[in-house]
């Protein structure tokens, strides 16, 4: 199943847009703003305090001058904003979503706005969400590489890899000595049937990566995507990786990954437990270990893998498909519901989440239920086009350093 201030994407640096006073507010049709009383601070000086306590990473003052200035100014779309702009530091996506579509509202015009819209939804992992956000700032700005290089990204997390060619292709001349860019693109040209923009992804690769570690774990990263033929050239990458720098995060991940594609569990699992132990705040180390135990019957170790993941991740549907499995092995079946619930809801189209989902509901007895949820998963397993789909959906290679939160 299908992932503060500052925003780091592979290469670039995507600061969240804190808007002054002037900056977005609505129409006083008055074309007047209403003199606050002498004896109080107006929400000019207020929105001050806060936008300084902002920039000291004074979090708490911040919020709390800019509810004063809402609360005194409801017009103040800045205000608003700048709310929004501190649950995304605190990474409360869901708040900061109500704040930002408020001054969306507000000022539908000011594109900085939607651009924060658009992170949000893209640290929620909701990336088909984000994609319109950030086409509407691309088209107000189209020079705006920002909103072009997060559009790409979108498209390309969620499959739909000719139209992130289209919109990458063009930051070729900025971006073609990013290691992290070319990986994107070459993929997205892969799987479009760009072969000639794959090979000069790969030939432009191959010519700036050198002998560095970093370079080897890209290309292995190609080759695994690549799939089972390609896997000898994935591991002979990894492994020159791994002797150029034992640490390189995410290395021992993707190692990982490898291995537990090729059912090696041990291997497998050591380098799971290397690669949480170099990057602890990593939801997807912990997810692949419930799936390893889990495979092998280690029901309870792969409970708490599971939980440790949605813990740094709440979103992550595989987890929550996981403990809806492992639930129904042990006869928990109201948990197991819960779990499935969960998991349909953050990946409804997945024909896995509503089987599983059936076959606790015909345990519990409600057969209607389950009937219908079978229903749902026989559609959805039907409108897949073909079994290489299938395949590449099931196990698809995650791409933690591409969507992780910075340090």
């Amino acid at each position: 199943m299908a992932r503060r201030s500052t925003i780091h994407a592979m290469g670039f640096v995507f600061a969240l847009l804190l808007l002054q006073p002037g900056n977005a507010r609505a129409a006083d049709p008055s074309g007047q703003q209403a003199e606050a009383p002498r004896s109080a601070p107006s929400p000019q000086a207020i929105f001050r305090r806060g936008e300084s306590a902002l920039k000291d990473g004074d979090l708490e003052k911040a919020e709390a001058a800019f509810r004063r200035v809402v609360a005194l100014d409801p017009q103040s779309a800045s205000a608003y904003t700048n709310l929004g702009v501190i649950a995304m530091r605190r990474q409360q996506w869901e708040q900061a979503l109500r704040w930002l579509h408020k001054a969306e509202k507000l000022a539908p015009r000011e594109p900085g706005i939607r651009l924060n819209i658009g992170l949000a939804y893209y640290r929620r992992g909701e990336y088909a969400s984000a994609i319109q956000p950030f086409d509407s700032v691309l088209r107000d700005q189209p020079d705006s590489l920002q909103a072009r290089y997060l559009l790409g990204l979108c498209n390309f997390f969620v499959e739909r890899y000719a139209d992130a060619v289209k919109i990458l292709e063009p930051l070729w001349p900025q971006q073609s000595n990013d290691l992290n860019y070319l990986y994107v693109l070459g993929n997205a040209a892969h799987f479009s049937g760009r072969n000639d923009l794959d090979e000069k992804a790969l030939t432009q690769l191959v010519s700036i990566g050198k002998d560095t570690a970093e370079f080897h774990l890209i290309m292995a990263k190609a080759y695994l995507n690549h799939g089972d033929e390609e896997a000898a050239s994935a591991l002979n990458e990894l492994q020159r990786a791994e002797s150029i720098n034992p640490n390189l995060p995410f290395l021992h991940f993707n190692l990982g990954f490898y291995y537990l594609r090729a059912g090696d569990n041990g291997r497998a699992e050591a380098e799971f437990l290397k690669d949480a132990a170099l990057e602890p705040d990593v939801p997807e180390n912990y997810e692949q270990l419930g799936l390893l135990y889990s495979r092998i019957g280690k029901n309870q170790e792969a409970e708490h893998c599971y939980r440790e993941a949605l813990k740094r991740d709440p979103k992550l549907g595989g987890s929550q498909f996981g403990l809806a499995q492992i639930y129904l092995r042990e006869g928990k079946y109201p948990p197991a519901l819960a779990a499935a619930d969960a998991a349909v809801k953050l990946a409804p189209n997945s024909e896995q989440a509503h089987f599983v989902r059936s076959q606790i509901l015909l345990r519990m007895e409600r057969r209607e239920e389950a009937q219908a949820e079978i229903a749902i998963a026989k559609r959805q397993a039907d409108a897949k086009l073909d079994q290489e789909r299938k395949k590449r959906e099931s196990d698809s290679l995650p791409n933690p350093e591409l969507t992780r939160r910075p340090q």
